[in-house]
């Protein structure tokens, strides 16, 4: 059985805004669509801060990092 509802997420839990026909401890797989952005220019203003008070060296450093996964992932010997 399929069926969409709404959730908010809050403090790292979804919590579904109803009811679900659910049993206890029943597994489910959860996909997640965030709603279209309303203004586009606000959500890149918003990713623009996160380098807010960085140096041009810093950023590239991070940029760096981000863009090699041996960074995320675990080193096979």
């Amino acid at each position: 059985m399929n069926y969409t509802f709404e959730a908010i997420y809050e403090n790292g839990v979804l919590k579904p805004m109803e009811s679900l026909k659910l049993p206890d401890h029943q597994r489910v797989t959860i996909t997640v669509q965030l709603p279209p952005v309303e203004n586009p220019d606000e959500e890149l203003e918003s990713w623009h801060q996160v380098y807010a008070g960085l140096s041009d060296s810093d950023i590239r450093e991070i940029e760096s990092m981000a863009l090699d996964r041996s960074h995320f992932m675990a080193q096979e010997t």
